[in-house]
């Protein structure tokens, strides 16, 4: 077996169910089994798809910024609450809970690595962006 450097900036990793770990396009499906983990280099809210909610039902997912400066926000569990907001600096993370709506803002550009299950994962369109 030849063992080569993945470029993690122009791939995902998905982590297979049967133990097998494969580099494969960076897109993303959500009709896919097992983990993946996603590595980005962001410079504006656009690229990270600011303007609409995200959320996982089939797990938690890992959000980390390697580089930059990054928050997570979350949507109001009630109708009229207030946006919650987590900032994570350079080399620090934090794990939106399966099922929670969020989104990510840019403080700087940015390199971000998430991990999570993609099935199920959803998107919709932010009213107030």
């Amino acid at each position: 077996m030849t063992v080569t450097p993945i470029d993690l900036f122009a791939s995902f990793i998905h982590l297979r169910q049967d133990g097998q770990v494969r580099a494969e396009k960076p897109v993303f499906v959500s009709e896919r089994d097992g983990w993946q983990v996603m590595t980005f280099r962001v410079e504006t809210d656009a690229d990270v798809h600011g303007d609409h909610w995200e959320v996982h039902t089939a797990a938690d997912e890992v959000v980390s910024c390697l580089t930059g400066g990054i928050r997570l926000c979350f949507r109001p569990e009630q109708p009229g609450g207030e946006e919650e907001q987590v900032r994570l600096a350079a080399g620090t993370a934090a794990v939106v809970p399966r099922g929670r709506w969020h989104r990510i803002a840019l403080d700087a550009p940015s390199d971000i690595m998430s991990i999570t299950l993609p099935r199920g994962s959803r998107l919709e369109r932010r009213t107030e962006a």
